[in-house]
C-alpha cells in the first residue's frame, strides 16, 4: 500500500473559480493556474493564439511593466513557468513557504491585468516565430508534426500548439486581447495548491488575490476526435545526417478499463531501456541509437507514437523490425507476462511516491486530473487496478491500438 503524505479539499470562490488545496508537510509551495483553452478549441484563423497568449501575461501588468514582472518573479528564489497544450494553459509557480503570498500575488496579478501593450506584443510575435522556425530544424519535433499534419485532416492535432506562421504574423492587438478577455475568467479556470497551510489559511490567501476576477464561461468550440490516416508517407529535408521514422496509432473509442492494461504495453513496448522495440532495434541489430514510445492519453487525445533515428541505409530494415516487433505481440508470439505485471507495479509505485515527495509534481499531477474532471486519487487506486490485469487483458488491448498506423518516413534530399 501506499501510503498518501498530504490531503486535499475542493473549494468555489463567490466568482466561480475552483480551487483544490492540499496540505502537505513542506517547505516548498506550489501553485498551479490551469485555463482551460488551448489549441484544441481553436478555428483555423485562431491556430497559435493560445500560445501567443500564454506569452504575452510575462510581458507586463497594469502594476508591473515587463522588467519588473521578471524581477519580482526571479526574486522568489523558486521556479516559474508556463506552457500551452492542446486542453488547456498552465502556468506555475514553486517557491519557499515564506515566498508563498508573494507568488500568489504575481501570479494573481499576471492573470488578472495583464496590459498587452503593443510594444511588447511585436517584441512577443518575433520570439514565436523564432520558436516555430527553430522547431524545423529539431529533427525529431519536425517529424513528429510532420506525422500529425500527415494523419489527420480535421482534427486539431494536425497543427502544431504555436500555431501557424501567417496567423502569428497577423493577430493585431485587439484580436490578442478579446480573446484573453473571453477565455480568461475565473468560470473557466481552476486553481490547485501545495502547501503547508490549512486548507482554511489556504483559500483565504487566493480567496484574496482572486476574488475580484470577474468573468464567464466561455463558449468552446467542439472538439473533433478523428481517426489517423492509415498512409505511409515518405518526406525529405536538405543536409540531416539521419532519417527519422515515426508511427502514429490514435485509440478514441478505447474504454476507460482498457487504459491501465494500455499503459503497461506501452511500458513494454518502449519506454524502458530493454523494451521489446530497443531490443529488437537496437540491441540486436543495431540500428539505431534510440527507439521510444509515446503514450497520450486525455479526454480528447488518445495517441500512441513510436520514433527512431536510423542512418538512411537502414530505413527499410528498421520498419521491418517495428512491424515484426508489433505484430508478435498483437498474435501472442511475444506474451507481457507476470514478470512485466511485477515490474510495472515498481515503475508506477515509483512514479507515485515520487510525485507525492515533489511538491511541484503533486500539484501539476491534480490541476490536470481535475481539469478533466478525472478521480485526484486515480494513481492510488491504479495500484489495485494492476492486480487485475492478466496478460490476455493486455493482448486485446493489443489487437484494438496497434492497427492501422500513419506512417512517416523522413529522409534527405
Amino acid at each position: 500500500m501506499i501510503k498518501l503524505n498530504f490531503n486535499a479539499k475542493r473549494h468555489k470562490l463567490s466568482n466561480g473559480l475552483e480551487v483544490i488545496t492540499i496540505n502537505k508537510d513542506t517547505q516548498i509551495a506550489s501553485i498551479n493556474i490551469g485555463i482551460k483553452v488551448g489549441a484544441l478549441y481553436e478555428s483555423l484563423e485562431q491556430k497559435g493564439i493560445s500560445h501567443f497568449v500564454e506569452h504575452c501575461l510575462f510581458k507586463g501588468t497594469n502594476n508591473r511593466d515587463d522588467e519588473k514582472l521578471n524581477e519580482d518573479l526571479e526574486a522568489l528564489g523558486g521556479e516559474y513557468n508556463a506552457y500551452t497544450d492542446y486542453d488547456a494553459t498552465v502556468y506555475t509557480i514553486s517557491c519557499l513557504i515564506e515566498e508563498l503570498n508573494n507568488g500568489i500575488s504575481i501570479l494573481s496579478d499576471m492573470v488578472i491585468n495583464s496590459k498587452f501593450e503593443e510594444s511588447e506584443l511585436e517584441k512577443e510575435r518575433g520570439v514565436i516565430l523564432a520558436e516555430i522556425r527553430t522547431g524545423k530544424d529539431d529533427l525529431e519535433d519536425y517529424s513528429f508534426k510532420n506525422v500529425n499534419n500527415i494523419a489527420f485532416t480535421k482534427s486539431a492535432l494536425k497543427y502544431d500548439v504555436t500555431g501557424i506562421e501567417e496567423n502569428i504574423k497577423k493577430f493585431t492587438q485587439n484580436q490578442i486581447i478579446n480573446y484573453y478577455k473571453e477565455h480568461y475568467t475565473p468560470k473557466n479556470s481552476l486553481i490547485t495548491m501545495v502547501s503547508s497551510l490549512s486548507h482554511e489559511d489556504a483559500i483565504e490567501l487566493i480567496n484574496k488575490n482572486f476574488e475580484l476576477w470577474s468573468g464567464d464561461k466561455p463558449k468552446v468550440l467542439n472538439c473533433i476526435k478523428e481517426k489517423n490516416k492509415n498512409v505511409t508517407k515518405v518526406t525529405y529535408k536538405k543536409d540531416i545526417e539521419q532519417s527519422t521514422i515515426v508511427y502514429l496509432f490514435t485509440f478514441n473509442e478505447l474504454e476507460k478499463d482498457d487504459e491501465l492494461p494500455l499503459r503497461i504495453l506501452n511500458h513494454r513496448l518502449g519506454e524502458s531501456a530493454n523494451s521489446l522495440l530497443f531490443r529488437e532495434v537496437r540491441e540486436n541489430r543495431g540500428l539505431a541509437y534510440d527507439i521510444y514510445t509515446h503514450l497520450e492519453i486525455t479526454n480528447n487525445i488518445k495517441t500512441l507514437y513510436i520514433y527512431t533515428s536510423v542512418g538512411e541505409e537502414n530505413v527499410e530494415e528498421a520498419k521491418m523490425a517495428i512491424d515484426e516487433t508489433l505484430n508478435n505481440v498483437i498474435n501472442g508470439k511475444i506474451e507481457i507476462g507476470d514478470r512485466d505485471l511485477e515490474i510495472m507495479k515498481k515503475v508506477h509505485k515509483t512514479a507515485v511516491i515520487s510525485t507525492l515527495e515533489d511538491s511541484s509534481e503533486l500539484c501539476n499531477y491534480i490541476l490536470h486530473q481535475a481539469l478533466e474532471d478525472e478521480d485526484i486519487f486515480e494513481f492510488v487506486k491504479d495500484m489495485e487496478r494492476l492486480n487485475n490485469v492478466d496478460k490476455g487483458k493486455i493482448n486485446e488491448v493489443a489487437k484494438k491500438v496497434l492497427l492501422n498506423p500513419t506512417i512517416h518516413i523522413l529522409k534527405s534530399n
